[in-house]
Parts: C-alpha cells; sequence; structure tokens
C-alpha cells in the first residue's frame, strides 16, 4: 500500500504550507510514511487537474489517496463528483480525509477487508464522502448565492435615489474571487495578505466578507 497526499490551492498566489504541515503531523500521529506529494493550484470546481489525475494514473489497488479536507479534493457538481469518485473505486484507490475520520481505516493493514465489518466500514465512509462533497460543493454555492443576493440588493436601493445620487451602476460582482476572498479569510489571512494574494483593493475584500456575514475581522 502506497500513500500518496493531495494538496490544492484555489488561487495561483496560494501555498498550501498550512495543509502540508496538518498532514505531515497527521501521518506521524498513524504511525504511517507518506510515499509521495501531488501539489496544484487549481479550482476545486473543476474535474480537468493534471496533479490530482496524475496521482490517480500512479496509483495501484488498495493505495491510499490522503487529503487534508475533502472540499480540497472535491467541490464537483455531483455529473462530475459521480465521474471522480467512478475512477477512484475502479482503480481501488482509498480516500483518507483529515475531516473524516471514517476514513483513518484506510491506512491500517488490507488484511480482511472483505470481512463484512470491513465491508460495512467501506459502505459508511463512501457514504459520508458523498456527503462531504456535496456539503463542499453547497457551501461555494452558497457564498455565490450571497454576493449575488448582495448585488440584487444594493441595486434595488439605488433604484429609489434621485438620479443624481445614484451610484451604483450594475458592476458584475465576481462570485468566484468573493469565494476565494472568504476561503482565504477562514484560513486565518489578514486583509493585507489577501490583498496582495489575490491582487484585489481592500474594499472589495470588505464587500465581500460583510456579503459573507464574516466582517469585523482584521
Amino acid at each position: 500500500m502506497f500513500i500518496r497526499a493531495y494538496l490544492r490551492a484555489s488561487t495561483a498566489d496560494q501555498n498550501a504550507n498550512r495543509a502540508e504541515n496538518a498532514i505531515r503531523e497527521f501521518a506521524a500521529q498513524q504511525g504511517v510514511r507518506i510515499a509521495a506529494w501531488f501539489r496544484e493550484n487549481e479550482s476545486g470546481t473543476k474535474l480537468d487537474r493534471p496533479e490530482l489525475f496524475n496521482l490517480i494514473e500512479q496509483s495501484e489497488q488498495g493505495d491510499v489517496l490522503l487529503v487534508e479536507q475533502v472540499d480540497r479534493l472535491s467541490r464537483l457538481g455531483e455529473s462530475d463528483w459521480n465521474k471522480l469518485r467512478g475512477l477512484l473505486k475502479s482503480k481501488g484507490i482509498r480516500v483518507v480525509a483529515l475531516d473524516l475520520p471514517t476514513s483513518y481505516g484506510a491506512l491500517k493493514s488490507t488484511d480482511g477487508v472483505e470481512s463484512f465489518e470491513g465491508r460495512m466500514l467501506s459502505a459508511v465512509n463512501e457514504m459520508m464522502l458523498d456527503m462531504l462533497a456535496a456539503v463542499a460543493r453547497k457551501d461555494l454555492d452558497d457564498r455565490k448565492r450571497r454576493a449575488a443576493e448582495g448585488v440584487a440588493r444594493r441595486r434595488a436601493a439605488d433604484e429609489d435615489k434621485p438620479a443624481e445620487q445614484k451610484g451604483y451602476q450594475g458592476r458584475r460582482v465576481d462570485a468566484d474571487m468573493h469565494a476565494n476572498i472568504v476561503e482565504l479569510k477562514k484560513a486565518g489571512k489578514s486583509y493585507s495578505d489577501i490583498e496582495r494574494l489575490l491582487k484585489v483593493s481592500r474594499p472589495t475584500v470588505a464587500r465581500a466578507l460583510k456579503l459573507a456575514g464574516m466582517i469585523g475581522a482584521a
């Protein structure tokens, strides 16, 4: 059994050092060794991720794909997630995620994997993996929806103003950018860090966090 770790960052400048440290600590606690690391800067909403598919290509039956969180593996829609999950299953790759404790058993010996207990654990793990993948996608969709709702509210408020006071010109909010701002803030980045990494202005950062209900942190 080989364990391959997968690190995904959603923007070109965002690094995955924090996730790597968490995975290394987890592997040490579990007493296992990571054979290879695969890193890429791609959106989790895209199925076409070269390094992920490179990892899958190198893997064999019983190998483990290790991620920090399920959303690092997928923020895919249902159809694309089913394709990815089907590919992993056909290759016999077992997914272990730090936020999915039911998956930890895959790091143990494969002896007895066909036992009743083993099959039950595998079934429960697949169900939980599906659930977390769906939650990850819904979280992203909710962020985009809140951003769009914020635009709609501003447009509606602007309509009631006299022409000379109208300030909103219908500029389309970049929902993906807002989602990235929120994700970086959740990862502990400061306003200045986010401005530098995403090359956006402070008002843009503040607007995105306000729409997401996260305003107030420095």
